[in-house]
C-alpha cells in the first residue's frame, strides 16, 4: 500500500467509494467532492490536503484534512472513507496515522474529527476511539432531531512527548 496526494484524475475512484459504503447522504457526498475540487484546484491555498491510499492503481481509501483557520496548531479531519471491500484491512487506520504524523511535521497538536451519531455512523465511533480520540463534545440534535455532532479529539503533539 502507498500513500500520496490525490489527483484529479482519482476523483471518480473517490466517488465511488463514498457512495458504496452507504453510509453518506445526499448532501454529504456532495461536500466532500467540492472540498476535493478545491484542493484539487488551489493545492495548499484551499486549506485542505488531501491524500490516498493505493494497492497499485486501485484506490483503498482516502483522506483529507486541513489546518483550521484561526486557531494555533489545530487540525480538521474533514473527510476519511475506505472502500467497502477493504474495510477491516488497516487502511484507515494507516491513513489516520499518516495524517497525525503530517500534523507532527507541520507543528501542529489537537485533531479534531466531527461525526453524526446516527447507527450508520457507529463504525466510524467505533474507530476513532479505537485509534485513541476521545469524545470531547456531544452538541444535540445538531444536524437534525435525533441527529447529533460528536466530536472527538486526538493531541498528537501530546502524544509524541509522551513517546519520546
Amino acid at each position: 500500500m502507498t500513500i500520496r496526494p490525490l489527483a484529479p484524475g482519482d476523483r471518480e475512484a473517490v466517488r465511488r467509494i463514498l457512495v458504496l459504503r452507504r453510509v453518506f447522504n445526499e448532501k454529504e457526498i456532495p461536500v466532500a467532492l467540492e472540498v476535493l475540487d478545491a484542493f484539487f484546484e488551489k493545492g495548499e491555498e484551499s486549506g485542505y490536503e488531501a491524500y490516498g491510499c493505493f494497492s497499485g492503481t486501485d484506490l483503498a481509501g482516502y483522506v483529507c484534512f486541513g489546518a483550521i483557520p484561526m486557531t494555533d496548531s489545530r487540525y480538521d479531519l474533514y473527510w476519511i472513507a475506505v472502500d467497502e471491500k477493504r474495510g477491516g484491512q488497516g487502511v484507515g487506520a494507516s491513513l489516520l496515522r499518516f495524517v497525525e504524523e503530517a500534523v507532527r511535521k507541520q507543528g501542529g497538536g489537537q485533531i479534531y474529527v466531527e461525526t453524526s451519531s446516527t447507527d450508520p455512523y457507529g463504525p466510524a465511533r467505533a474507530f476513532y476511539g479505537k485509534q485513541g480520540y476521545a469524545v470531547v463534545s456531544i452538541l444535540r440534535d445538531f444536524y437534525r432531531p435525533g441527529d447529533d455532532k460528536v466530536v472527538f479529539l486526538k493531541d498528537v503533539a501530546a502524544a509524541e512527548t509522551f513517546r519520546g
